[in-house]
């Protein structure tokens, strides 16, 4: 062999050498990998198995197994989460927008299951119950008194469709107790509370979150308030903790022009995903405000992120909560899940809103009084941001990173410090509890008054007042509110208005005093 071709063989022997080392390396470190992770999964069937056969107790290992779960899961950041499979069907019923049930709104009053209001054109409602009517028992099982658990009523109301309950319905303004059959039908869980037109001519929608259903919802309030030529539209995110991404996505579809950036994704690998806009949207010139709050959340920010950077329309609140994270729900074979984070997410302008969890998820979750504290929820120059995470907007505006999303318009939780306790204590329970009591009292009196007459008995007179003030006694709680006692009336006047008409009344009052839309009306009449 001539001596010309040593060095090409010398070459080729060492490239596949290190090929071949290579592949040796990775395999290796893969069956590493592989031992460790099996070698794990061992220890822990191990000490299950230990538990249940030595253990000097009887043991529930399905709790002991589902703390577990909680608790890996609670390492890695405070979005990932598990799901037992006792929790499944109300979480899966909740995202999907509907349930098969007898379609009612409810308090457990006193003892016995009283009847709020029925679902428009739901099965109880053709059946014939009424607001104020109790539910005794279902197929013959007692569904009151002070051992009934609130599962036991879900588990008996609910079933599959077209399925019959036979209800034992007691009246009280008739004194009378009778059988009602109702025929279970899907039940549809809205996310879209409202759409109305506000009478400055805005259109205004409020979500709730983000299910399977809420861009159907959405894309029919647009179209209603479009066809009612609307000047400019409020999209209300506010409380909105979030749920599905791509619902996220479609909405801005409808608000964008075409291949407009709407969200940017990151995965483990490091591979980024681009969504645009796909097609010129229905609503696009005229003008948008998203509402926002600390509480508004992951598809709600990206919504919020998707406006302002695209200098669609103006942001109007106060700094999100802070969750750039994408999950996805894996099974887990036993009807439970876990929700995992998967990816990051970040606007259309690079952003990552997601705040801080390094110093724990119990600080994190604490992020609301940290806010309060610092005084961010009275003043937008309270507002933590660093400089050093300026990014631009489509136009060229500064806007920043690292913890949610700061509002264009700063309006405060309220005008004066303490009042917000006031405004907090009105959206409890306890305020529509005290006045299902007050109507249940005297049902067909009230169901005969109109609108403008419930609202001048509550406004005008401080009998409601003052009855609210020793219901609150009655039960421990003691607040000196004679000072905010317009501010008491109104939220009292707008809990009577939600229970006794329509979701359309309730909002057009709420909103009449709203501040943040106030802040809108303001900045439309400059």
């Amino acid at each position: 062999m001539k001596k010309i071709f040593w060095p090409f063989i010398i070459a080729i022997s060492l490239s596949l050498g290190i090929l071949l080392g290579g592949f040796i390396v990775s395999a290796s470190y893969r069956s590493k990998n592989s031992y460790f992770t099996n070698h794990n999964k061992l220890k822990l069937n191990r000490l299950i198995d230990f538990i249940e056969q030595e253990y000097v107790d009887n043991v529930d290992t399905d709790s002991i197994v589902d703390k577990t779960v909680t608790t890996i899961l609670e390492q890695l950041d405070p979005h990932s989460i598990y799901i037992a499979k006792n929790e499944m069907q109300s979480v899966t019923e909740s995202m999907q927008g509907s349930f098969v049930g007898i379609g009612i709104n409810y308090y457990f009053y006193k003892d016995s299951i009283a009847v709020i209001r029925n679902i428009p054109d739901g099965p109880a409602s053709k059946a014939g119950i009424k607001a104020g009517d109790r539910i005794l028992s279902a197929d013959g099982v007692s569904l009151h008194g002070k051992a009934i658990a609130t599962d036991s009523i879900a588990k008996y109301l609910r079933g599959n469709k077209d399925t019959n309950v036979a209800l034992s319905i007691y009246r009280k303004k008739e004194n009378k107790e009778s059988e009602v059959i109702v025929n279970r039908q899907p039940v549809s869980l809205k996310s879209v509370d409202v759409a109305l037109k506000l009478n400055d001519g805005l259109g205004y929608i409020k979500i709730n979150r983000f299910a399977s259903t809420t861009y159907a919802e959405f894309n029919v309030a647009l179209k209603q308030l479009i066809a009612e030529n609307i000047t400019g539209l409020i999209l209300d995110l506010r409380d909105n903790g979030g749920g599905y991404m791509d619902q996220a996505i479609k909405i801005l579809d409808d608000l964008l022009e075409k291949d407009q950036i709407v969200v940017k994704t990151i995965n483990k690998g490091g591979s980024e995903k681009v969504t645009k806009s796909k097609s010129n949207g229905l609503f696009t010139s005229k003008p948008l405000y998203v509402l926002v709050n600390e509480n508004s959340a992951s598809a709600s920010e990206i919504v919020a992120g998707a406006i302002q950077d695209n200098d669609r329309g103006q942001i109007v609140g106060r700094r999100t909560f802070g969750k750039g994270l994408v999950q996805r729900e894996l099974l887990l074979g036993d009807g439970s899940a876990i929700r995992l984070t998967t990816a990051r997410y970040y606007t259309p302008s690079g952003r990552s809103i997601q705040k801080s969890y390094k110093n724990g998820i119990e600080e994190y979750n604490n992020d609301f009084r940290t806010r309060y504290e610092h005084g961010e929820l009275y003043a937008a120059d309270s507002i933590k941001v660093a400089d050093s995470l300026q990014f631009k907007t489509l136009n060229g505006r500064v806007v920043y990173g690292g913890g949610g999303i700061v509002p264009d318009l700063f309006v405060p939780i309220a005008q004066k410090h303490g009042e917000d306790t006031t405004i907090v204590l009105m959206k409890t329970g306890i305020v529509s509890y005290f006045v299902f009591e007050q109507i249940d009292r005297d049902r067909e009196r009230f169901e005969k008054m109109s609108k403008e007459e419930v609202i001048n008995y509550v406004m005008n007179d401080n009998k409601m007042f003052n009855a609210f003030i020793k219901h609150l006694q009655a039960n421990n709680l003691f607040f000196k509110l004679d000072k905010r006692k317009e501010v008491v009336k109104y939220y009292l006047a707008a809990e009577f208005i939600n229970q006794l008409f329509t979701p359309e009344d309730y909002y057009l009052w709420l909103l009449k005093e709203d501040d943040m839309v106030k802040t809108i009306d303001k900045t439309v009449k400059k």
